[in-house]
């Protein structure tokens, strides 16, 4: 049985800090449908609730409030910062018998997820794909043509009965999204095209792989100056892809 283990900020809700300091969860739209057919699967977070003291508890105050009944073992809870695979360690281990292929983390950082993978554990980008990824489906690319008679109105409609969720209005007719081979199939069959771009961790792992030399101080961002130590120049198209052009070898 798997373990879906979710990230909260612009995952599964939007967070406000109210005058008084205490903090307020807003789930984000389709969440709680996802929870609610989830009702039978253990579920966990893995978070970083911020800084200062007790920012632990009002993160789980907040959580409890916004989810109610949905987060019951303090057991499969993780707060901390997501920055290396330990976390995600920790949290295979907390579910008491579990492999790490037997997990899923759900959140929108593609670097996080990153880490999760390299823990062992299966991921998803959005909670809408939470099915997908404990079944071993990919989430894909895509772009979407919204047809004459058609509008965004029409095709978020379509989308919401899916396992798609849109990421960029790039115009009035044509939106890049995420979406299943499921997703697509019912898209295209309400009158939408669909052009698959690729796989949705695939431009997760290329994110990561920037990450670490950008941690590394190896590249800069095109236009950048470069250092004695750069080896690496990133440039993200306008679809969001990064590409990586390599200068020179390390001596």
């Amino acid at each position: 049985m798997s373990v879906i283990f979710f990230d909260i900020g612009e995952t599964l809700a939007e967070p406000h800090v109210d005058p008084d300091g205490s903090l307020r969860l807003r789930p984000l739209p389709r969440v709680v449908p996802v929870l609610d057919a989830l009702h039978e699967v253990r579920k966990g977070i893995i978070s970083n609730p911020g800084s200062g003291d007790g920012a632990a508890a009002r993160a789980a105050h907040a959580l409890a409030e916004a989810f109610p009944g949905r987060f019951t073992d303090e057991a499969l809870v993780h707060w901390g910062a997501k920055d290396s695979r330990g976390i995600f360690d920790r949290a295979v281990a907390s579910t008491a018998g579990a492999t790490a292929d037997d997990c899923v983390f759900v959140g929108e950082n593609a670097v996080e997820r990153a880490f999760a993978r390299e823990a062992g554990m299966r991921t998803a980008p959005h909670p809408v794909f939470t099915a997908a990824a404990t079944e071993n489906r990919p989430v894909f690319r895509v772009r979407i043509g919204v047809p004459d008679g058609q509008d965004q109105s029409t095709l978020t409609a379509a989308m919401d009965e899916t396992e798609a969720v849109a990421v960029q209005v790039v115009s009035q007719r044509l939106v890049t999204a995420m979406a299943t081979a499921r997703g697509t199939e019912v898209l295209e069959r309400s009158g939408f095209s669909v052009d698959v771009q690729g796989g949705v961790e695939d431009l997760a792992d290329a994110e990561k792989f920037v990450s670490d030399l950008l941690a590394r101080g190896e590249a800069v961002f095109e236009g950048e100056e470069p250092t004695p130590r750069t080896t690496h120049v990133i440039n993200r198209e306008d679809d969001g892809r990064l590409t990586v052009r390599r200068l020179r070898f390390m001596q």
